[in-house]
């Protein structure tokens, strides 16, 4: 380069531009899986009283959402109502999932085996009924309704059985929507669930939640 080109380019000058910002890496997907990593450990187990989960829940927030970081996850099988696609396995203390729900789809209404649901929305919206869980020994009775909320893209949402049950869908009635979940532990995985009936309360188990490997 010739010192009269060098010469008008210009200087900048920290101190004297107050609007200069450093750069700043991104925050992708492989930053949040590599701080969920290092929250939960390398080894052991770990129980779902054990779990900080408004620290996962403000790593889940910090990401914001970029198709590149998660596109080579998505699968869509329009068979279904969604697709569950395996991101990553933390030493069996949680399970980082991929969901891709078709057009005015949804899950059933479900309980999270003893774990922690934390749920971010990726791509579309997303509608969670949040179900106050059956009394034992109640007798067929409906489920009532704790909360009815829809998440836009970017936006988190957190549950687990202390706060009660949940069903989530796709409203939109032609787009898929995407999201990313966090299950610690990984119970449903490993030893099976619960879904309800919504008008009698009752409970059916479903021994394993399957999803879809990349390898």
């Amino acid at each position: 380069m010739s010192p009269a080109i060098l010469s008008t380019v210009p200087v900048i000058d920290k101190g004297l531009a107050p609007n200069y910002q450093p750069f700043k890496a991104k925050y992708d997907l492989d930053c949040l899986v590599k701080d969920i990593k290092q929250h939960l450990g390398e080894s052991g187990g770990i129980s779902s009283e054990e779990v900080d989960e408004e620290y996962l829940i403000s790593l889940a927030k910090k990401y914001i959402s970029d198709p590149s970081d998660w596109i080579e996850y998505f699968h869509n099988d329009t068979s279904k109502n969604y697709t569950r696609n395996a991101i990553e396995n933390i030493n069996n203390k949680a399970n980082i999932l991929l969901l891709v729900w078709n057009p005015l789809k949804g899950s059933p209404i479900h309980d999270h085996a003893n774990a922690h649901c934390i749920m971010k929305v990726l791509a579309g919206q997303l509608h969670e009924t949040v179900y106050h869980a059956p009394e034992k020994d109640a007798g067929d009775k409906p489920l009532s309704i704790k909360s009815s909320t829809t998440f836009g893209m970017n936006e988190v949402t957190y549950i687990s059985d202390d706060i009660g049950l949940h069903r989530v869908h796709n409203p939109h009635p032609s787009q898929v929507a995407v999201s990313l979940h966090l299950y610690t532990p990984p119970n449903a995985a490993d030893y099976g669930y619960n879904i309800f009936n919504e008008s009698t309360g009752s409970a059916s188990f479903v021994p394993q939640a399957h999803a879809v490997s990349k390898k």
